[in-house]
């Protein structure tokens, strides 16, 4: 209680993602982050959905950026991007998608998104415009470590969380080389492969869990492949942060053409997954 007490006494100052996870903490629960795809399926709609998931329960919105070759994505989310790109989204408008959630809303945003999108506009300008609009933090799926310097410069200057991944894969010695570049969180991809609904949770996440946290004292949250309740409480028990994302752009899948439908059905289901957020105590 000591430990919660002075975190919270600390929190004026927290960036808005660490305010986050303390709090999520102080609740004895992991921290809820859901992805959509920005623009997904046109701009109004879009703002309607990253409202109606932040008033259901999530903390932090993953924001993926449109692009032609989305590499790590599962069909959902390769859709959804596809779906974005023709309802015309460029990067300009997910910026501004970012600026009108500030609107409304002081929970963290992060960009999910490629190196060609950062690129395109060099790593500074990119950065500077992101915080501008009101971002937090950015994973770069398709950059490692060992080639980011000029990204995690520009990001620092601008105090924008720079997040990478680690794999079921990654060796530990990796996972020392990864968590010192990393700032924000650490995202644990549970299976290989691409996104995706999973009908089960993989087997191995306390270990994996548990050897990343040897390496890091970030928040470590778990993606890829969580879908249900079930899922989620199953992920709560180990680490601190739940990823969900094709579970929720399916849901906009599915609706496409009634925007009653698909805000009232993804109100539920996110709801839903937040049920299992709370941590079970033993004894």
């Amino acid at each position: 209680m000591l430990f919660f007490a002075l975190e919270l006494a600390s929190w004026g100052d927290m960036d808005r993602i660490a305010q986050t996870f303390a709090r999520a903490r102080a609740e004895d629960r992991a921290c809820f982050i859901a992805y959509v795809c920005a623009g997904d399926p046109d701009y109004a709609t879009s703002l309607e959905i990253c409202r109606t998931l932040l008033a259901n329960g999530v903390d932090i919105l993953e924001l993926g950026v449109p692009f032609s070759d989305p590499l790590a994505d599962g069909i959902a989310n390769q859709l959804a991007a596809q779906r974005a790109l023709e309802a015309g989204i460029t990067q300009t408008q997910v910026f501004d998608l970012v600026r009108d959630i500030r609107k409304f809303s002081e929970a963290p945003i992060l960009f999910y998104t490629y190196y060609n999108m950062v690129f395109a506009r060099t790593e500074t300008a990119y950065a500077a415009e992101a915080k501008a609009a009101g971002l937090d933090g950015a994973l770069v799926l398709d950059l490692p470590p060992e080639e980011a310097g000029n990204w995690l410069t520009a990001a620092k200057a601008v105090d924008l969380k720079t997040i990478f991944l680690i794999a079921p894969t990654t060796p530990p010695e990796r996972m020392s080389v990864i968590a010192g570049v990393a700032s924000g969180f650490i995202y644990y991809v549970s299976r290989e492969g691409v996104t995706g609904e999973r009908a089960s949770l993989a087997t191995n996440l306390t270990s994996a869990v548990a050897e990343i946290n040897k390496h890091t004292v970030l928040p470590v949250a778990v993606g890829f492949g969580i879908s249900t309740r079930e899922h989620v409480a199953g992920v709560s028990a180990v680490a601190d942060g739940v990823v969900v994302g094709s579970a929720l752009v399916n849901v906009i899948a599915h609706n496409l053409g009634n925007k009653e439908a698909l805000l009232a059905q993804l109100g539920a289901k996110t709801a839903d997954l937040a049920a299992g957020l709370k941590r079970t105590k033993v004894g």
